[in-house]
């Protein structure tokens, strides 16, 4: 495996990966999934992280789907989501997962009797050491999950009101989000509170990794407000479930693309097509044959490496991908950005993941990459 010439070690040796880090993929499915088209019958490579991105590709009709993460807590979160698909109506789904109302009791009977029978040793494992995850509501179990309750208890009462909120969250048209926005949401004090809250420290500690910081230079905490004004004052609010759940802790009538009734039956339909593999992307993109994806979801992994390690796995991608497969993935805090070296294997379509990310309603992401294999 190659090593993270900056850190001596490879992320799995530096960061934590034991717990669950997130139970919602903070990224935009529905954006992944427009500039991975087409995906009806599509070979892909997805990141599990939170799972959300890779039942949004089964959605699509993708012939199969390869998750891969280092996380063995991240994979068994996947393969619950998945046995809750397959065992559950869509309103016993958002029930069980904590997008509705239910009672913790009534969570853990159905993963008893219905759930942890689908699944396999290792993820009935991780579930029976952790009950009360289940009883609340998985969707409420991760670590930035919990940063996000702190926020809310702690430092959004200071900025805004809960009417406030409620004020943010309802429907108006372009000209009054922005006339909200800078004439009584972006006060001083939210400006403030933000930057001190989502600053490097306490994220890095209490939300993320303190290692997924390693490559990143300068300030995280302004660029994280700055990026935000998008979703707070461009894009609707009334139906941005990420928003939503950072400001009241639900989505509310919003939810994320996977979770949308439309989605449901094609999602169990085609669960069979999933295969889940811990390991390093490195590591997977090693043993697999030459052309065998034609569609790469990454994540935000490239911030987790040097340019040495980026440019090597961006190798290892041209490799196994199909000719016109296409590569997404975003840049957080760090920037990531295919080398001239490899215009000959990748070709970057700017452009339209310019406009992808524009419409992103996820509100941390700096730019979506999007390149095509040649």
């Amino acid at each position: 495996m190659r090593r993270d010439t900056a850190g001596g070690e490879p992320i799995e040796a530096r960061a934590n990966f034991r717990h669950l880090r997130y139970t919602n993929c903070w990224e935009d499915a529905a954006v992944v999934c427009a500039a991975l088209e087409p995906l009806r019958g599509a070979r892909c490579l997805s990141i599990a992280s939170a799972g959300d991105n890779t039942l949004s590709l089964l959605a699509r009709g993708a012939a199969e789907v390869l998750a891969v993460d280092l996380s063995p807590a991240q994979l068994a979160l996947l393969e619950l989501k998945m046995a809750a698909f397959a065992a559950l109506g869509h309103d016993e789904l958002l029930a069980f997962l904590g997008a509705r109302d239910q009672s913790p009791g009534e969570r853990a009977r159905r993963f008893a009797a219905a759930l942890r029978p689908r699944l396999g040793p290792e993820a009935r494992r991780y579930w029976d050491a952790h009950p009360q995850a289940i009883r609340t509501g998985v969707l409420h179990a991760g670590r930035l999950e919990a940063y996000f309750r702190l926020f809310r208890r702690w430092v959004l009462p200071v900025a805004h009101s809960r009417a406030t909120v409620a004020a943010l969250l309802a429907p108006r048209d372009a000209v009054l989000r922005e006339k909200f926005h800078r004439e009584v949401w972006d006060t001083w004090t939210w400006r403030m509170l933000c930057r001190l809250f989502f600053a490097r420290g306490p994220l890095g500690r209490l939300g993320r990794d303190p290692e997924f910081f390693r490559h990143v230079d300068g300030a995280v905490g302004g660029p994280l407000l700055e990026r935000a004004r998008n979703a707070l004052a461009v894009l609707p609010t009334h139906d941005n479930p990420y928003l939503s759940y950072i400001l009241t802790g639900r989505f509310g009538a919003a939810l994320p693309d996977y979770l949308r009734p439309e989605w449901h039956e094609a999602i169990r339909a085609s669960l069979g097509r999933v295969s889940v593999c811990r390991a390093s992307l490195e590591a997977v993109l090693a043993t697999v044959p030459a052309h065998r994806f034609d569609a790469f979801n990454l994540s935000d992994v490239p911030e987790y490496m040097d340019l040495g390690a980026y440019h090597a796995l961006l190798e290892a991608v041209a490799r196994s991908a199909a000719p016109g497969a296409r590569v997404a993935y975003w840049n957080l805090l760090a920037p990531r950005r295919r080398p001239a070296a490899l215009g000959h294997c990748l070709d970057e379509r700017l452009e339209r993941a310019q406009a992808l990310h524009a419409r992103a309603q996820a509100p941390f992401y700096r730019a979506l990459v999007l390149e095509v294999a040649r």
